[in-house]
């Protein structure tokens, strides 16, 4: 039982960190010489960043991408709190149901996030705003790392809807 909690805190605790990487770093959407997140653009070639505001054409859809990650990294926190409290106050039997269902909506929200960013991406990259051609671009790695942490949270969030408490 000590192995199996012990995966799973590891489990959780990699699934927020997925989440945070993915949040901050300026890896979403990269290129030759440049790399753009949800929050800012970077050129390489002269080492300058633009933060992206709402002189953006698809800003909208940037805040909602912003806002479902922020919370996905929110809940996976509160969730792995909650899973403390209920390790030392939940009977013997019962299950990790509040845990899970925070968890749960973690993932929800992280595949709100990157599913907007799929499908909006082309729309995204196409402002006069940006200082180079960004359309000419790829997804990076924190994109990865968001779809990445999506089925971590989920398959964390259904572990603890089985997981029942032993001694």
């Amino acid at each position: 039982m000590l192995i199996l909690l012990a995966f799973i805190i590891v489990f959780h605790i990699t699934s927020a960190a997925l989440l945070f990487i993915s949040t901050i770093d300026n890896a979403w959407w990269v290129g030759h010489n440049f790399s753009t997140d949800v929050w800012r653009m970077c050129a390489t070639n002269n080492n300058t960043c633009t933060a992206i505001t709402d002189q953006f054409k698809e800003y909208q859809s940037i805040q909602a991408v912003q806002a479902a990650m922020i919370l996905s990294t929110i809940f996976c926190c509160v969730a792995f709190l909650v899973f403390i409290l209920q390790l030392f106050r939940l009977k013997q039997g019962e299950r990790f149901v509040l845990t899970s269902i925070i968890q749960l909506l973690s993932c929800l929200c992280v595949m709100i996030a990157a599913s907007i960013y799929t499908d909006r991406h082309e729309e995204l990259h196409q402002s006069r705003e940006y200082t180079v051609a960004v359309s000419k671009g790829q997804y990076g790695y924190s994109f990865v790392l968001a779809w990445i942490a999506f089925a971590f949270t989920l398959i964390s969030g259904v572990m603890y809807l089985v997981l029942r408490k032993r001694k």
